[in-house]
């Protein structure tokens, strides 16, 4: 099993390029299943989910092609042999769940194994159950199976969600797409992962207003025809990647961030006495003065903290001056990164959803593992900051959302390598 190696060696500089987003690729591949014509999406990621994505729309019946050296991603749908999305496949990542609204707006049937991921919670589907059956569906859990069906097809209706989700409003909304009448759909999530399905969605010729609010509006059509549509970039690979000049000094340009993606961890970042500014390529971060200010965070749907950044961020904390108080509000065990990060000499404390981080002035390098894929970078963000060397083991996790993380550090003067298991 492969791991990588770290050793910490001052301030980084330079220019690191940040890829298309995971989160808004792997939501916009089952788009393909709502329509006959293809969908080619360019400036995807070239990750582990991606093949894991393309594995189970292939085993639907779609043609899935990686062109430009995995850049450009061709599907077609025109010919499913199967509205079955089995565990085999389901089981390895979450957003597997998405097929399960598309190919019931499409088919009037679709049977979803209930899905796996990163072990940070439950993640249960009642969300999105709940929002299709306003729709109309019926759907059943059996054996492990979500089993839903639709025989006189779905139709609109106005539906409040009790909880911002990410996925459900991803469902849900693409279901819309082609059910009788208009949706409302209220309490929506706001992400630009959403924003960017909604763009992709109208290309294809649906009609949908209000994404970036709580509130989404969705016209059904009869049918949806093919589009071409970029990847937004990645914020949560961003806001990584802005943190490696917060924790180890220097100045590094991001290319192709925006400050709009990631408006709440700027204001966390410059709170801390960290300096932001925008280029015509991206984003510059700066750290120049000494050791960062504790700050404050509490995980929460967009605009918010991401969560997807709370380990990343605790990793800054560790190094900070002061105390600084993390709550976890989206997932439930989403800490297993912090006796990792006290091996390297942090000081944390978890009490629940809550992590009480009390600053040192200089880690010291250890083996470490991750747990899941946000803490397995958060430990490499450690060891650049640490003293001596820092092996992460388990790097596996890190091959679903980073692509080329040992490269792209190197490319700003980090001491990094990638140690191939037996």
């Amino acid at each position: 099993m492969d791991s990588i190696l770290v050793t910490g060696n001052g301030p980084l500089n330079g220019q690191i390029p940040i890829a298309g987003a995971k989160n808004a690729c792997l939501t916009l591949m089952p788009a393909t299943l709502l329509s006959e014509e293809p969908l080619t999406l360019t400036n995807a990621p070239r990750l582990s989910d991606i093949k894991t994505m393309t594995a189970l729309l292939q085993s639907l019946g779609a043609e899935v092609s990686a062109l430009q050296d995995g850049q450009v991603i061709a599907m077609s749908s025109h010919d499913l042999t199967s509205q079955t999305a089995d565990y085999d496949i389901v089981r390895k990542m979450r957003a597997s769940n998405l097929v399960l609204g598309p190919l019931l707006a499409r088919f009037g049937q679709a049977v979803v194994s209930l899905p796996g991921g990163c072990a940070i919670g439950a993640r249960p589907m009642d969300l999105h159950v709940e929002g299709l059956e306003a729709l109309g569906a019926e759907i059943e859990l059996k054996d492990g199976y979500l089993h839903a069906k639709a025989p006189g097809g779905l139709k609109g209706a106005v539906h409040e969600m009790r909880f911002a989700s990410v996925g459900a409003t991803e469902n849900i909304v693409m279901a819309a797409t082609l059910a009788k009448g208009t949706t409302v759909l209220k309490n929506a999530a706001r992400e630009p992962e959403i924003v960017d399905l909604v763009e992709c969605l109208r290309k294809m010729g649906a009609q949908i207003s209000g994404e970036g609010t709580s509130t989404i509006e969705i016209q059904g059509v009869d049918r949806l025809h093919g589009a071409t549509h970029q990847v937004v970039t990645d914020r949560i690979e961003l806001g990584t990647y802005m943190l490696t000049p917060a924790i180890c000094g220097g100045e590094v340009e991001l290319l192709g961030g925006r400050m709009s993606l990631v408006s709440s961890f700027v204001e966390k970042l410059e709170a801390a006495g960290v300096s932001v500014s925008e280029t015509e390529k991206g984003l510059k971060v700066a750290r120049k003065n000494g050791r960062v200010r504790a700050v404050g965070v509490v995980t929460e749907p967009f605009p918010g903290f991401p969560t997807d950044l709370q380990a990343q961020m605790m990793a800054l904390m560790c190094t900070a001056e002061g105390t600084s108080v993390l709550e976890e509000r989206i997932f439930e065990n989403r800490f297993m990164h912090a006796p990792e990060l006290t091996r390297m000499g942090a000081q944390i404390e978890v009490h629940g959803g809550t992590a009480t981080v009390t600053g040192v002035e200089q880690l010291k390098g250890a083996p470490v593992m991750a747990t899941d894929l946000r803490a397995s970078v958060s430990l490499i963000l450690a060891g650049l900051a640490a003293e001596g060397e820092t092996t992460v083991s388990r790097v596996y996790h890190l091959d679903r959302g980073y692509e080329h993380v040992v490269r792209k550090l190197e490319g700003v003067g980090a001491k990094i390598e990638r140690i191939k298991g037996e």
